[in-house]
C-alpha cells in the first residue's frame, strides 16, 4: 500500500484475479482484416479518436473528424486517413514517425458500440485516392495510411453508464466556454 492509502495492481496474474476470465466470445472477436460490417461502419462513421505514443512512450489522442465515409478503404487490410490543416501542432504525426503504432476508435453518433482498428501507420503526402478524399474544396495534407494488426467492436456499456447520448444528461455550460 502507498502512502495516499492505495492498493496497486502490480500483475497480469493479479489483474485477471479481480476481473475474472475473460470469454471465449470475448477472446474470438479479433480480427486481421475488415469485413462487410466493419466497411459499412467506417462508412458510416463520421469521427474517431486515433491514439499514439513516442518512443518513449508520451501518449496523444487526437479526434479526427469529417462528414461520414471520410475514411478511405484501400483494401481488408488497409485504411487511410485524410488530414486537414488544424492547430497544426502534428503531436500523433511526430508520434507516428517515431514509433508508427496507432490505435483508432471509430464512433457512430447514438451508436454504443464502437470500432476499434489496431495497426501500424505511415504518412502519405499523395496517393491515386487522395482526390477522391476531397471535402469542401480542400484535399487532404496527407493521409495517414494504417495497416491493419486487430480490428473488433467495443460493447455500449461506457456509452450507457454515462448517458452521453442522452440530451438530458447533457450539461455544457458546466464549465466555462473557452475563447
Amino acid at each position: 500500500m502507498d502512502p495516499q492509502g492505495l492498493t496497486f495492481v502490480e500483475s497480469p496474474e493479479q489483474l485477471r484475479e479481480i476481473l475474472g476470465p475473460v470469454s471465449e466470445r470475448v477472446r474470438t472477436k479479433v480480427r486481421d482484416r475488415l469485413t462487410e460490417l466493419d466497411r459499412a461502419w467506417i462508412a458510416a462513421s463520421p469521427f474517431c479518436l486515433m491514439g499514439t505514443s513516442d518512443e518513449s512512450g508520451q501518449c496523444d489522442v487526437s479526434p479526427k473528424g469529417d462528414p461520414a465515409g471520410f475514411v478511405h478503404i484501400i483494401d481488408e487490410r488497409t485504411i487511410a486517413i485524410p488530414e486537414r490543416i488544424g492547430n497544426r501542432r502534428a503531436d500523433s504525426f511526430h508520434n507516428i514517425l517515431e514509433n508508427g503504432q496507432v490505435g483508432l476508435l471509430f464512433l457512430i453518433p447514438g451508436r454504443g458500440d464502437t470500432l476499434r482498428i489496431n495497426g501500424s501507420a505511415k504518412l502519405a503526402s499523395d496517393g491515386p485516392f487522395f482526390d477522391s478524399l476531397i471535402v469542401k474544396g480542400h484535399r487532404p495534407a496527407f493521409a495517414l495510411i494504417v495497416s491493419i494488426d486487430e480490428v473488433f467492436f467495443h460493447c455500449s456499456k461506457a456509452f450507457l453508464r454515462s448517458e452521453l447520448w442522452e440530451p438530458a444528461s447533457w450539461e455544457p455550460d458546466r464549465v466555462p466556454s473557452r475563447a
